[in-house]
Parts: C-alpha cells; structure tokens; sequence
C-alpha cells in the first residue's frame, strides 16, 4: 500500500495519507488527516450535497489513480489479482465512514487495506451500495441515519449527476457489488482474517440484503 499511497502523494493528491515508512514492527506508517470518520459520519451523506460530495470525491480519486501501475508482485487483501485493461486500483471500502470529514466535506480517505485492481464502477457500485442505501426502510432508518424512508432513484440520479455517470445500469451494478462483496468477505474469512465484518452473521447478512435489494428493485430503477 505505501507504493499506491506514494504516487498519489506524487501525483499530487492531498486527500490520501502521506506514507511514512515501516515501523520496527514491521507495521505501515502513514500521515494523520486531522478530521471526523467511523460509522457516526454515515449521516454525512443523507443531505443531496453531502451525497454528491461523496461522488465528486471518489471521482477525484479515480482521475488522480489513474495513471497508477502496480507492481507485477502486489499482494491484495484478497490475494494476487492480475490488473487488466481499464482497470484502476478500487479503494474497495468506500464508504463515508473510511472519508475524514470536516463539516460537511469531505477532506481525506482512509483505511486502505481492501484496495485491489478492478474496474472502477465497482467503487462507484459500492459507494452506492451505502449512500443511497440498498437496505430496506427500517435499515436505513435505524443503521444509516435517515429520518424517513429515503427516495433511492432521486438519490442514485444525485450520486451519478456528481460523479458524472449515467445512473442507467447503476442499480444492476450496486446489487452485483452486494453479491461481489458477500463472496469477497467469505473469502477473507476462509483465509483467517478475524474482524467482526468477516464473520459468518456479516457474510449471511450482506447477502440477504443483496436478496432484498434484487427483491425489491422497483425501487431503484
């Protein structure tokens, strides 16, 4: 990770952490971006201009990434991925709880750990996935902040319209990232990684919620 973070600090881009080198630890050093993050700035985005800041945002990290290339020996969290034509390097959590916030802007990007070569609509896919949100009404009143059902086709024309994306096809790709990132966690959990979103309840829960989300497409379209 501290050659991906070093070119965007060379590219020019001042929303990443600056690495610092490795601990006697053998642990990453990087940069302090002073600022708000974690799960309580999930609401962040529930305003139209905190949703289409987040998309500017992460378009402003793909167009910063790229022109980046991996090593041919980079290990990804999900293992060796080759990194094909068209490809950029996903943050692959990108979430408002993984952005450092000031106010109501967004000022950095955090916790890289799940980055892995990929088409770059899976980070839109993603994002989506927890902006608008696809959960049901109760999820997205009682775990995302929402104070009322929210209205998901405005909110996905809001995303795109910033990101500078045509919304068609995007509730397709948010549900298939649903199912992409249920396998990838069961993935990580097979290979030993131990974190409470890794666990079996985490992998049975996100794909019930792809199920509601194809259940329930209407919605969204």
């Amino acid at each position: 990770m501290q050659h991906l973070l070093a070119y965007l600090h060379d590219v020019g881009f001042p929303y990443a952490p600056r690495p610092l080198g490795i601990d006697d630890q053998g642990r990453e050093v990087l940069s302090y971006i002073d600022g708000d993050s974690g799960r309580a700035t999930r609401d962040r985005v529930i305003p139209d201009s905190g949703l289409a800041s987040y998309a500017r945002f992460l378009r402003a990290y793909h167009e910063a990434v790229a022109g980046y290339r991996p090593p041919t020996d980079a290990e990804w969290a999900y293992g060796p991925m080759p990194f094909g034509a068209g490809d950029v390097i996903c943050h692959g959590d990108f979430g408002s709880w993984n952005l450092v916030w000031r106010g109501d802007e967004p000022v950095g990007i955090v916790d890289w750990d799940l980055a892995y070569p990929g088409p770059a609509l899976d980070d839109v896919a993603y994002a989506l996935v927890y902006g608008v949100p696809f959960r049901s009404d109760d999820d997205a009143i009682q775990h995302f902040g929402h104070t009322e059902p929210p209205d998901r086709r405005r909110r996905i024309e809001v995303f795109a319209r910033a990101y500078g994306i045509d919304p068609d096809g995007l509730a397709d790709a948010a549900i298939a990232r649903q199912h992409k990132y249920a396998r990838q966690i069961r993935h990580l959990h097979d290979r030993g990684l131990a974190a409470p979103w890794t666990t079996t309840p985490s992998v049975v829960a996100n794909e019930q919620a792809a199920r509601w989300s194809e259940a329930n497409r209407q919605l969204f379209e």
